[in-house]
């Protein structure tokens, strides 16, 4: 396995660190974007900045090809108090680079300045620097601002850190890799009473109770064992005294899945026991569902040639094509909607000591960063050949 000894590495880990010491949230990466802009800018890519807010898109020509492909990185950070006690840790309290865009972007800027100084390709990059993933659909907002008129790529590719997965090693799977999210609120209103006298009532906690338990069964009991999803109820709202039945409880939680299919067959199943049970239990219940993320899938082709380029860079035997899917959710899926491509995943290492993605004391592996810029660069250079 190569590692690529780039002779501006100590100098990419430093820039990288100094985004994990400044992390910024969803549409708020004006620091980091700026810091994008200038260093595509001292490549000699062409710079455009204003999709999605503070999203910036590099544009590099080599060659003759009209062929162009898109590379993107996600550039925010995670509303989380770090708890590492190493130098570059958060200098922004309550914000953390917890998931490790602060590596990918790192690693992309890396690649373009790779490419920019050895364009050995014919066609054109565009290196996307999207803000906002976390929870707040960046990519969707790019798309909508004309990422892919102003830039129509053929393909478009993703590159995620991923602990668990030893150094040296990627997964490259076709299909499904990362579930769709959808969050649900079901409000149970029932008739609050004195807690001495519940027979004047409609106790909405039992009711709700009921419910949380019968929730349980709608992947085992309506959807084939081969289906794959999750329903975790993760709030439970109601009451403020101790002597007061109250009038209503809030439930919230979130629904993964990988199909559209499972996820209409989950719904009309949550729908089905909220009104059962709110017969059941002379009750009203109301459910709401909110689409978030659809599942993030690779197309066929594209992931073939990805695994291709691992094998090249990293040797047949590190490159995993039977991993299992995430039920995490990843919102490259709006730009997989719209272009073929392929998103992969690169080992940070065992994630011990609670390195591991959305915990305060994970740090991006900067050993990776070589890695990942021969998989980028190798990449580029296998889709965009150039003419012997």
């Amino acid at each position: 396995m190569p590692t690529s000894p780039y002779a501006f590495i100590d100098e990419l880990a430093a820039l990288r660190r100094d985004l994990h010491a400044h992390p910024e949230l969803a549409f708020q990466e004006t620091r980091t974007a700026d810091i994008v802009a200038r260093e595509l800018e001292r490549y000699g890519l062409e710079v455009h900045r204003g999709l999605a807010k503070t999203g910036v898109v590099g544009v590099l020509k080599a060659g003759d090809s009209p062929r162009m492909i898109g590379l993107r990185a996600d550039m925010d950070a995670l509303p989380l108090t770090e708890l590492n006690e190493f130098p570059h840790h958060s200098k922004q309290p309550g914000k953390m680079h917890a998931c490790g865009h602060d590596g990918h972007t790192a690693m992309l800027l890396g690649a373009a300045r790779h490419l920019a100084a050895q364009p050995d390709f014919d066609g054109t990059v565009v290196f996307i620097f999207q803000p906002a993933e976390e929870a707040e659909g960046g990519a969707a907002v790019m798309i909508e601002d004309g990422l892919f008129e102003q830039f129509p790529v053929e393909a478009v590719f993703g590159l995620h850190n991923w602990p668990g997965i030893p150094v040296g090693q990627m997964a490259v799977m076709p299909g499904p890799i990362m579930a769709g999210t959808c969050g649900f609120e079901i409000e149970v209103r029932g008739h609050g009473c004195h807690a001495a006298m519940p027979q004047q009532g409609v106790d909405a906690i039992v009711t709700a109770a009921q419910l949380v338990q019968a929730l349980q069964t709608v992947v085992s009991r309506n959807l084939h064992p081969c289906d794959a999803a999750v329903v975790s109820v993760t709030q439970i709202h109601a009451g403020h005294a101790w002597n007061v039945i109250p009038e209503s409880v809030l439930l919230r939680g979130t629904i993964r899945s990988f199909k559209a299919e499972v996820q209409e067959t989950v719904e009309r199943a949550i729908e089905r026991l909220c009104s059962g049970i709110a017969a059941a239990n002379g009750a009203q219940i109301r459910s709401l569902f909110d689409h978030r993320y659809p599942p993030t899938v690779n197309s066929a082709a594209e992931a073939r040639l990805c695994q291709e380029v691992a094998q090249d860079v990293f040797g047949a035997a590190n490159v995993l094509a039977d991993e299992l899917p995430s039920m995490g959710a990843e919102d490259f899926a709006y730009m997989l909607r719209e272009k073929p491509g392929c998103y992969v995943w690169l080992g940070n290492g065992p994630g011990t000591g609670g390195c591991t993605l959305h915990n305060p004391h994970y740090d991006f592996n900067d050993a990776l960063l070589p890695l990942g810029i021969t998989y980028w660069s190798t990449l580029v250079k296998r889709l965009l050949p150039r003419a012997d």
